[in-house]
């Protein structure tokens, strides 16, 4: 049967097993069919998944015991809780989840790798951001998990097992991809984890739901954006390309006025949002110059700007802006026809804000299963 794996570090070749966990619905019924089982019991396994986050195959009691004994034979659910967490004075929680398989890289030294996933309360919202890669290659340098390297695309199941074990998962309203790594770098798994969590035998989330965000990837975000209806979030951070470049190496392969230009195909006048990232940094990329160079690159187009704080990583010298130089930017993009807010600062006492991901100094012996 192949189906893939995605394999606990430490097992042996006899305990390896494949993992339900990221299987999309008609995905589960070629399993059920595989295994001489009705090809209404792969609807059974997604309930039981997706509506009832079961950890072990004896829990989806509505299978008789010699199918759940067939099942277990070849597969495990694969869901596995995060190893540790640390919680923020304002509510912010981040946790560390470790990765079973990561896709074409050879095993850390010791056999397991990590990634932080950071859940975000406000009042009757909570959203998740969650990681799609171990590291970045886009090396943005601003961005602490830009300075880990790239170590890997996290599988199907590890990116929605990041929903699936969320202690809070029962309080989640939304899901962001703006954690560890660049989702267009990892689109085949990312969209496939849209689709479970927009599917009707899914998650059954809207796509209004769910935002990915971009640096810009040629090709990858054209898909992206023909084969998804979620929301976009572009990282911008300047208007100007060649200072673009400087922060952005991206810059140079999709530069950010083609971007834009690709994002004019589309229609985002109605439930879809088109959003642009703006990490501020004082006299470098908040002047009035860069203020009417947004204006004049973002015209005609249905968009919002969220404007960011800095937040120092170690060996980058870059300026925070303060306050009262993000609200001038804000106020000015605003009156000239570009809806910006200034995003709220979280989780920065335990480095859970934002560019501030990273795990490339954490280590675990042991992954609870």
């Amino acid at each position: 049967m192949n189906t893939g794996k995605n394999v606990l570090p430490g097992m042996t070749p006899a305990e390896q097993k494949n993992v339900l966990l990221g299987m999309a619905p008609v995905q589960l019924k070629t399993v059920a069919q595989a295994l001489g089982m009705p090809a209404f019991t792969g609807n059974q396994i997604a309930k039981w998944l997706y509506e009832r986050h079961v950890t072990t195959i004896d829990e989806m009691t509505n299978l008789s015991k010699a199918n759940r004994e067939r099942l277990s034979e070849h597969f495990v659910v694969g869901a596995a809780a995060p190893i540790d967490c640390q919680r923020s004075a304002d509510g912010t929680v981040k946790y560390l989840f470790p990765v079973r398989t990561v896709q074409n890289q050879p095993s850390a030294a010791n056999g397991l790798r990590l990634v932080e996933t950071v859940f975000i309360p406000d009042g009757d919202r909570g959203t998740l951001c969650v990681s799609s890669q171990v590291g970045c290659k886009m090396n943005c340098l601003f961005c602490q998990t830009g300075k880990q390297g790239f170590e890997g695309n996290l599988t199907v199941a590890d990116i929605l097992n990041q929903i699936y074990s969320l202690p809070e998962r029962d309080r989640l309203t939304n899901v962001v991809f703006m954690g560890q790594g660049e989702p267009m770098d990892n689109l085949d798994n990312v969209l496939k984890a849209t689709d479970i969590l927009t599917a009707a035998n899914g998650y059954r989330w809207s796509p209004k739901r769910i935002t990915v965000s971009s640096v810009g990837v040629k090709g990858k975000l054209k898909r992206f954006l023909d084969e998804s209806q979620c929301h976009v979030a572009i990282s911008m951070h300047s208007p100007l390309p060649e200072q673009r470049l400087s922060l952005m190496p991206a810059e140079k392969a999709m530069s950010i006025t083609e971007t834009i230009d690709l994002l004019r195909q589309y229609d985002f006048t109605h439930q879809r949002r088109c959003s642009f990232e703006y990490i501020c940094f004082a006299g470098l990329n908040d002047t009035m110059e860069h203020a009417r160079a947004i204006v004049r690159l973002l015209k005609g187009l249905d968009c919002r700007v969220n404007l960011i704080r800095f937040h120092p990583i170690p060996d980058v010298d870059l300026p925070a802006a303060d306050e009262q130089r993000m609200e001038r930017l804000r106020d000015y993009l605003t009156q000239h026809g570009v809806f910006t807010t200034i995003r709220a600062s979280r989780g920065q006492d335990i480095f859970a804000a934002c560019g501030l991901l990273t795990t490339a100094h954490k280590t675990s012996q042991s992954v609870p299963h």
